[in-house]
């Protein structure tokens, strides 16, 4: 796969030489380094690798991810300067005019940090996976532990789908990623380590925390002898990864009806250090997730044996996490269309 990466290199570098306009680099950065590239492929497949190589291949994929971008970004800058040197060697060219700025779009600001989280998961060996929005109940609820008429279920305001037909089970729109690792495990025999980001749905009132529409991404790793302790460690290198080096994590036990034991995890404020603000409610920390250890009936379901698998589970909100990075106080705001505020980002 070393070589793979070098040939790689080789070819996307003389094709960004070969590059003579600035309206044709889009297009390289999307072929050799958007979602569907070969680079993004190698990184996504770096979990079936044994351990030392996937370590040992997953920083030089990095590194020449980093090195592609950089050299992009030389290039971009090069093709602007030849331009603007064409355009001064111009006879008809006003100097003293400004220039027209180049229209761009951008990433959503969700999107951004849905990629971001995503890409630190990779990283540790993680897959990603995606599933459908409109589920059935059956996913979405029993084969997480929560039957029919559980008091678990009133947690989650449902959005139910008007579906009969004789047969049928009971259709809703989503209210976790969850489902989508029932998914999973049912096609796949452990190891499994996949993270599922994408758009859920509760039916409650909208208000500066609160919306009827956003994001999760949510985790999940089976495999033997996997303990807390792995658990713990994942979510700490996430956390540092994500908020920075210095971060302090604090876990404390909570309750989630498909984990056993859960918990949920904090950060240390990053402004007050720990000391007490109005951000953290004066207690140093701040919330960012939930997690725990798979429940067993979970896996027996599913087919695997809880006596010689286990796994751990996580979650948060996207939208939760960009409001903490960015100091966004009104969730609100993400999908308001106001193009004051996602030009920001």
């Amino acid at each position: 796969m070393t070589e793979e990466l070098e040939r790689f290199k080789a070819q996307a570098l003389s094709e960004l030489e070969a590059i003579a306009e600035t309206g044709e680099l889009e297009a390289w950065r999307i072929r050799h380094l958007g979602r569907k590239s070969p680079l993004t492929g190698i990184l996504r497949g770096l979990a079936t690798l044994p351990l030392e190589e996937r370590r040992r291949l997953g920083a030089a994929a990095n590194e020449l991810k980093v090195f592609l971008e950089e050299s992009l970004a030389q290039k971009r800058q090069a093709l602007r300067e030849a331009e603007t040197a064409r355009l001064l060697a111009a006879a008809a060219l006003d100097v003293t005019l400004p220039g027209r700025p180049w229209p761009q779009g951008g990433l959503h600001i969700t999107t951004q940090i849905q990629r971001e989280v995503c890409d630190i998961f990779v990283a540790m060996g993680f897959q990603v996976a995606e599933g459908p929005e409109v589920e059935w109940d059956y996913y979405n609820f029993e084969a997480l532990n929560i039957p029919k008429d559980h008091p678990a279920r009133d947690m989650w305001a449902t959005l139910w789908i008007d579906y009969e037909r004789d047969g049928e089970r009971p259709m809703l729109l989503r209210t976790h990623t969850s489902p989508v690792q029932i998914r999973v495990m049912e096609q796949t025999r452990p190891p499994v380590r996949v993270v599922v980001p994408g758009k859920v749905y509760r039916y409650e009132a909208t208000d500066a925390t609160h919306e009827w529409m956003f994001y999760q991404i949510e985790g999940l790793a089976v495999d033997a002898n996997i303990t807390m302790a792995d658990l713990k460690g994942t979510l700490f290198q996430f956390a540092r990864r994500l908020f920075g080096p210095e971060r302090r994590v604090r876990f404390r036990c909570d309750y989630f009806p498909f984990v056993e034991p859960g918990v949920d995890m904090s950060i240390d404020c990053f402004v007050c250090g720990g000391k007490g603000c109005r951000l953290c409610s004066e207690s140093g920390w701040i919330e960012i997730l939930g997690a725990g250890m798979v429940h067993p009936n979970i896996l027996r379901r599913v087919g695997y044996d809880p006596e010689v698998y286990s796994g751990f589970a996580f979650g948060m909100g996207l939208e939760r996490i960009a409001m903490l990075r960015h100091g966004i106080d009104d969730i609100r705001l993400f999908y308001a269309n106001d193009l004051r505020f996602l030009r920001q980002f």
